[in-house]
């Protein structure tokens, strides 16, 4: 297949390519490597495809209406992908014109793509966070997601909705996946493990919110992956049984589904420094902070749908994919 991939650069999308490119697809990368974080990292991610003959790369912003359909017009993608996004829950407290530009006018540019260029499906990544102020564990894809507790996690909603909108209206099969606490080799700094990694490893206390009674349903790259192949390669399908007289938040009468994608067995964050400590073979000094705001408590994902649909079941431990994590940090930054 020929796949569009958005967000290349960044954590999930990189290892998609790759795993994309190996496999035998042809995949064009639209990333604009901004300095959200460290642009030194993105670059490394591009320099492992850059050189495949298989890869295009654009490096262009998704909210430039104009580019983004010339983009669609001129390589005409069979499915898309789109990973691209303004990431972070606390950044949203500062900066939320920042999630309006990309995660809300370049996804409606991504969709007018599609629409207009035929393309067959497309993934697009949600986020855990629509859960908001559910404490209905596990979360379910048939649960409410209408109450979000920051302007990321709204703008994650609105993607869904914009996208069930775009699958009634023209027909087009879209696909949203949304991912619990992914990490592992080449992960973001601003996540917690890559941040608990340096200041561990630099002597510097860690900042732990809530106290530590966090818990998250912490996902390894490898497994996400494979779960985002999976979908990428099974259309969305009309549910035949949907009813409006009782909607099901998780499927449609249109061709649009939404996913958990998750680990599907929750962690404390207590133990996953724990697991830390271990790898790295140093004790990290703790700073207890109270719950940020935007922030939720806990993550769980009920994977049974994504199971349902496409075999998607994760398997890598806490304890093997944080020792990948440090194995690859250490080399990386020599250490």
């Amino acid at each position: 297949m020929k796949v569009l991939i958005t967000g290349t650069a960044g954590f999930i999308g990189n290892a998609l390519a790759q795993r994309l490119l190996d496999r035998g697809d042809e995949v064009i990368g639209i990333d604009n490597v901004n300095d959200y974080y460290d642009p030194t990292l993105k670059e490394a991610r591009l320099a492992k495809i850059k050189d495949h003959p298989a890869f295009t790369e654009v490096r262009e912003n998704l909210e430039d209406r104009e580019v983004i359909a010339d983009v669609f017009a001129q390589y005409k993608p069979d499915r898309v992908v789109n990973l691209a996004a303004q990431a972070g829950v606390r950044y949203s407290l500062e900066n939320p014109h920042a999630y309006i530009d990309t995660n809300i006018v370049g996804f409606v540019n991504i969709l007018e793509g599609c629409r207009h260029n035929n393309v067959e499906h497309l993934v697009y990544a949600s986020s855990s966070s629509v859960y908001g102020a559910n404490t209905n564990f596990p979360f379910s894809v048939h649960n409410n997601v209408d109450h979000p507790v920051s302007l990321y996690a709204a703008s994650k909603k609105s993607n869904e909705l914009m996208a069930h909108t775009y699958s009634h209206l023209f027909g087009l099969p879209t696909t949203g996946l949304r991912f619990f606490t992914v990490y592992g080799p080449w992960g973001r700094p601003d996540m917690a493990l890559f941040l608990f990694t340096r200041k561990i490893l630099a002597g510097e206390p860690i900042p732990v919110f809530n106290y530590g009674n966090h818990s998250r349903d912490f996902t390894y790259i490898d497994d996400i992956v494979e779960g985002v192949i999976r979908t990428l390669d099974k259309v969305a399908e009309p549910n035949p049984e949907w009813d409006g007289k009782h909607p099901d938040p998780a499927t449609s009468a249109a061709p649009w589904r939404v996913f958990n994608i998750g680990n599907n067995n929750p962690t404390k964050l207590m133990r996953y420094i724990e697991v830390l400590e271990d790898c790295l073979g140093k004790k990290a000094e703790k700073e207890l902070l109270p719950l940020q705001p935007g922030d939720v408590p806990d993550t769980y994902a009920d994977t049974q749908a994504l199971m349902d649909w496409v075999g998607y079941k994760p398997g890598t431990s806490v304890e093997d994919g944080v020792k990948r994590f440090v194995d690859w940090y250490r080399d990386y930054y020599k250490v």
